[in-house]
């Protein structure tokens, strides 16, 4: 699944400027909007057919400009902005309809030695992955269409390693949120689609820090919640087929605008990436608030007596 949605095929160069484009499309989405882990892979994987197989990627910062819809194609045109001696800059306009979703701008570098090199150090203490439910056990018995799809048909097993947010709230406030994940089937061996892949799953749960900080699940009735913007440095070399811990911090929240920052790791505690996002997240105030807590609280309970149903059948 993940393979088919990263290999893009070649369309006509831009007939006034000549840039190369690709055609990418998207897997069913019962919401009808194309997920943001997604355009922003297609764009890096668009622009890493530009540039030599020996000069990958180091860094991408996007703008999400507009939803995609998922029943439409998405054209990425590709401009190159610099190819020098060591390094390969590209931007990537993702658009539908003639109209811009996303703006990428990445850059690629031939590897290269140096006397500097440090990381910091994966939390100490962490679960196994083996020993944590599945996004499939958490949701897998929610008769809701939404529940379905993110329990079944994403590409990656996402384990939390405190208890998810789905559909209740955290216990205990916190900016903290980890998560171990990896595809569900093998990749190939190229560096290229593992970096795509890992963009890809960068924009799974960067929000949730914030979520969880301020008591708020995914399910909470009259919120709003989007994707503003993203930033990746990848620092080492990693098989996104073999787990992964996914460590996310939330330092700020203001003006219903949140920043949610991310290292992913090794299970040997090798740093692979920093994840930078700012999103959206608009709360109901007053008595909205007062209304939607309570058809957030009929909302869990109706989920747990279908759960409850569902695991005595």
């Amino acid at each position: 699944m993940l393979r088919g949605i990263l290999e893009l095929t070649p369309a006509a160069p831009d007939p006034v400027t000549g840039q190369v484009r690709f055609t990418g499309t998207t897997p069913r989405q019962t919401h009808g909007r194309v997920f943001g882990g997604q355009v922003l892979a297609q764009a890096l994987a668009a622009a890493s057919r530009t540039v030599p197989a020996a000069r990958p990627a180091h860094s991408l910062h996007g703008y999400f400009i507009r939803p995609g819809d998922a029943l439409q194609p998405i054209t990425f045109t590709v401009e190159t902005l610099r190819d020098g001696r060591s390094f390969s800059v590209r931007r990537v306009l993702a658009s539908q309809n003639e109209k811009a979703i996303l703006a990428l701008t990445c850059s690629f570098q031939e590897p290269a030695g140096s006397a500097l090199d440090h990381q910091a150090a994966m939390p100490e203490g962490v679960p196994r992955p083996e020993d944590l439910p599945t996004t499939a056990d958490v949701l897998g018995g929610i008769n809701h269409p939404v529940a379905q799809e993110w329990a079944w048909s994403r590409p990656f097993d996402i384990r939390h390693v405190t208890p998810a947010i789905y559909v209740d709230p955290a216990a205990e406030t916190e900016n903290r949120n980890m998560v171990w994940m990896k595809t569900f089937t093998p990749l190939a061996d190229d560096p290229a689609l593992h970096l795509a892949a890992l963009t890809y799953a960068s924009d799974y749960t960067l929000l949730e820090p914030i979520l969880r900080q301020h008591g708020v699940a995914w399910i909470q009735p009259g919120m709003s919640a989007a994707s503003l913007d993203h930033a990746m440095w990848f620092h080492r070399p990693a098989r996104v087929d073999q787990w992964l811990l996914y460590v996310q911090d939330s330092p700020s929240a203001q003006g219903a605008r949140g920043l949610g920052t991310g290292a992913v790791f090794t299970e040997d505690g090798t740093l692979v990436a920093t994840v930078a996002q700012e999103g959206m997240v608009r709360l109901p105030e007053g008595a909205a608030a007062r209304r939607a807590r309570v058809r957030g609280a009929a909302q869990r309970m109706a989920m747990r007596t279908v759960l409850r149903r569902s695991w005595r059948r």
